[in-house]
């Protein structure tokens, strides 16, 4: 995570702060997120039956897609120096806007929210994220996350 100061943190509150790497979505991390979550629905799993869909093949678990924040966030969310971990704290809304097909590329643009001291040494972030499919229009989703800093 990029460090800066409470006040360099407050200070972005309502600006795009960054855009994370590329993740390949492909189908044996598709797999193993089912096989981790015991959801092996045919859309995610089977190519042959999945072709034979609207989606043309295999598509990611919206939840994978969801999970992949946290490795997103890691080059993008500022930090304070001080900090000492960082965790979900949930989400506001989750909006899973389009499906993102086996092989496909995605990323997340982030927009901090708001950056609030709850308790002494607690910090509540909230970040608006929007995951990009790569050569596609339509995001995969659109979240409003928040986590709690402790420093």
């Amino acid at each position: 995570m990029p460090v800066a100061s409470f006040e360099d943190i407050r200070a972005r509150i309502g600006d795009d702060i960054g855009v994370s790497d590329w993740i390949v979505v492909d189908q044996a991390r598709i797999t193993a997120f089912a096989d981790a979550t015991e959801d092996h629905q045919f859309i995610h799993v089977n190519p042959e039956m999945a072709a034979k869909t609207p989606f043309g093949g295999t598509i990611a678990h919206g939840f994978l897609t969801l999970s992949l924040l946290s490795r997103m966030a890691a080059g993008v969310m500022l930090a304070p120096p001080t900090m000492k971990m960082a965790v979900n704290y949930g989400f506001e809304k989750v909006r899973f806007l389009a499906p993102v097909r086996a092989g496909k590329r995605v990323r997340g643009h982030f927009k901090l929210l708001g950056f609030d001291e709850k308790r002494p040494g607690q910090w509540q972030f909230a970040h608006e994220v929007t995951v990009e499919i790569e050569g596609e229009d339509k995001p995969a989703l659109i979240a409003e996350w928040i986590g709690m800093i402790f420093t």
